[in-house]
């Protein structure tokens, strides 16, 4: 109880300093004065809730959490935890970032472990209210905690951190990922698709090709799997069938499977098997269950399926489609930008000039300097790249180093350590072609790259090769 007398004590001797009565410091509380005296001077003392601290603190215009530190003990007021104050509290800490009070009530509740689950509903109530961010530090909890460790609730833990920490950085998108792998196949099924969806999305954006290849065949084949059983309890006509529950249609996550696949297939240069399972999403208007979503999730696929294997045509030394594929990016703006990196990059492995595409489309490719979405900063970084080499082939040198200034700065804003190497390297190599302007535009960049150390390692060699 020290210290909750100590936050009486600490209101008390601000009172006395600003001059206030009861009465007076209930008027600009908006509190009760019969309630305020029953926390200050009841026997025992009425407790503080979090709101009513908040109300104090406000009126004596202080920093909101400038009694938390002191609050952890009003939420054991008898040395119990008393969750009507607790689970206030706690949301309150992590809203205005004092996560060191979450970490001193999180520790003190631990010492019965039978909280944990409390703990979890918690984390699960502001995951489920869009509070991602905040619910990490109850999650983290759990993992720590959890006696069991092959229990449901610790593999859901797992999984949602893992979301909730997926962002701009990709090296701490790979760090998630990497926690979260082991922990895919204890999931229950609504959440397995989603996290082996997630899983290949990133080790895709990080051109992991193989990592992408066997999540990307988990997927294809967990989707499968539950879309059979889906069928048989269908087929039952059991009033009481409910179809599974998953963020997505379950068709996006058989499609996805063998997308993902032929596109790590492609990145790695095996073009005939990618074209071969390109057209096995050709056409997914036979899978059940297809409802208004679903139809239209299947229509997306289908003309991704077109795209797709024109890239592969393309890359393939087969330019005739290149009419076809223009075509159909100018009625799908969503696949323009990834539509011209596969452009560029069969432009630069088969020698074919594509300038009148570029000029078509170049309006478009602005946009997406400020998207904050890393799967398409990954594509705007991969199409700068792929242009610096069309650019430097046509020796239009200071537009190719135009583009991998855009690479380099896209590259840090990523955080990605390889792709920023890889566009440093192609840099050096030509900077004697560089004018002042581009040096300066450079030096500004690795200004901003030192004076963040800390969020962005990297160790490379420069090398003298040609890209």
């Amino acid at each position: 109880m020290e210290n909750a007398t100590t936050i009486r004590s600490e209101i008390e001797k601000e009172l006395k300093l600003g001059g206030y009565t009861f009465n007076s410091f209930g008027q600009a509380t908006g509190l009760n004065r019969g309630i305020f005296s029953a926390m200050l001077n009841g026997n025992p003392p009425k407790p503080i809730s979090v709101r009513q601290m908040d109300l104090i603190t406000k009126a004596l215009n202080y920093p909101e959490d400038w009694l938390y530190d002191l609050y952890v003990d009003e939420c054991f007021y008898d040395g119990r935890p008393h969750w009507k104050r607790v689970k206030p509290f706690l949301i309150r800490c992590v809203e205005v970032g004092n996560l060191q009070c979450v970490e001193k009530v999180l520790s003190r509740l631990m010492e019965d472990l039978n909280h944990i689950p409390t703990i979890f509903a918690l984390a699960e109530e502001l995951y489920d209210g869009g509070k991602l961010q905040e619910a990490i530090p109850f999650y983290e909890c759990v993992i720590e905690n959890e006696k069991y460790q092959h229990s449901e609730r610790l593999a859901i833990s797992h999984y949602k951190l893992f979301r909730a920490k997926i962002g701009e950085n990709t090296e701490i998108n790979l760090k998630a990922a990497i926690q979260f792998e082991p922990f895919r196949f204890r999931l229950p099924e609504c959440h397995q698709l989603d996290g082996l969806l997630h899983l290949t999305n990133i080790y895709s954006s990080l051109h992991k090709w193989q990592e992408t290849i066997t999540h990307s065949d988990e997927l294809w084949e967990q989707s499968k799997i539950i879309y059979e059983e889906e069928n048989k309890r269908r087929a039952r006509k059991n009033r009481n069938y409910v179809p599974i529950k998953t963020e997505r249609h379950l068709v996006v996550y058989y499609g996805q499977g063998l997308l993902m696949k032929a596109y790590a297939l492609q990145k790695i240069g095996d073009y005939k098997n990618a074209k071969k399972i390109v057209s096995e999403y050709a056409d997914l208007s036979w899978f059940n269950g297809l409802d208004t979503v679903g139809k239209r999730e299947v229509e997306k696929f289908k003309v991704w399926s077109r795209g797709n294997s024109y890239t592969l045509d393309l890359l393939l030394g087969d330019t005739s489609v290149l009419p076809q594929y223009v075509n159909l990016l100018e009625n799908n703006n969503d696949e323009i930008l990834p539509g011209l990196v596969n452009i560029l990059e069969s432009a630069n492995k088969n020698f074919f000039s594509v300038d009148s595409i570029l000029d078509q489309f170049i309006k478009y490719i602005d946009i997406f300097k400020n998207t904050q979405d890393v799967i398409f900063m990954d594509d705007y970084y991969n199409f700068n790249f792929q242009l610096a080499i069309y650019y430097r082939r046509s020796k239009r040198y200071k537009d190719a180093i135009n583009a991998i200034l855009q690479c380099i700065q896209t590259s840090f804003f990523l955080k990605n350590v390889e792709s920023f190497a890889q566009s440093m390297v192609f840099f050096e190599n030509h900077r004697a072609l560089c004018d002042e302007v581009q040096i300066e535009i450079y030096k500004s960049i690795i200004k901003g790259v030192c004076k963040d150390e800390e969020g962005f390692s990297f160790t490379f060699a420069f090398s003298n090769s040609s890209q």
